[in-house]
């Protein structure tokens, strides 16, 4: 699964526990009608992945989804999702054109010649 968006918020890693577990949450604001706020973590060696990534850069983010159940002290159920992403690459804006291949300049084209109405095809269309 993906998720495509802006950045909205890069988060500082956080380190939990003697175990050292590292988590980073970015949130990507998606361009749609209704536009919706994801917020995505990035856990443990994935974390160093967001370094290289500012508010306001367009994103695609591929996702698992997790979900957990957790029983309380009182003997309720409890379930929790999270969004963990595990990739993350920058999307060039359409009008930045710079993987267009490039225009040739108006004189590199060859006129086409002497054409007459009866040299037309019988083409319908």
């Amino acid at each position: 699964m993906e998720v495509q968006g802006r950045i909205k918020m890069v988060g500082e890693t956080q380190t939990f526990g003697s175990n050292g577990f590292r988590k980073r949450e970015v949130v990507v604001t998606t361009e749609e009608q209704y536009p919706q706020h994801i917020m995505v973590e990035f856990v443990q060696d994935k974390t160093d992945l967001l370094n290289s990534y500012k508010v306001g850069q367009q994103v695609k983010i591929n996702i698992n989804l997790r979900g957990r159940e957790w029983v309380n002290p009182q003997g309720e159920t409890k379930y929790f999702n999270s969004i963990q992403g595990w990739r993350i690459e920058a999307l060039q804006s359409e009008a930045g054109g710079e993987n267009m291949p490039p225009v040739p300049p108006a004189d590199a084209f060859e006129p086409a010649g002497d054409l007459k109405e009866e040299d037309h095809d019988d083409l319908p269309f």
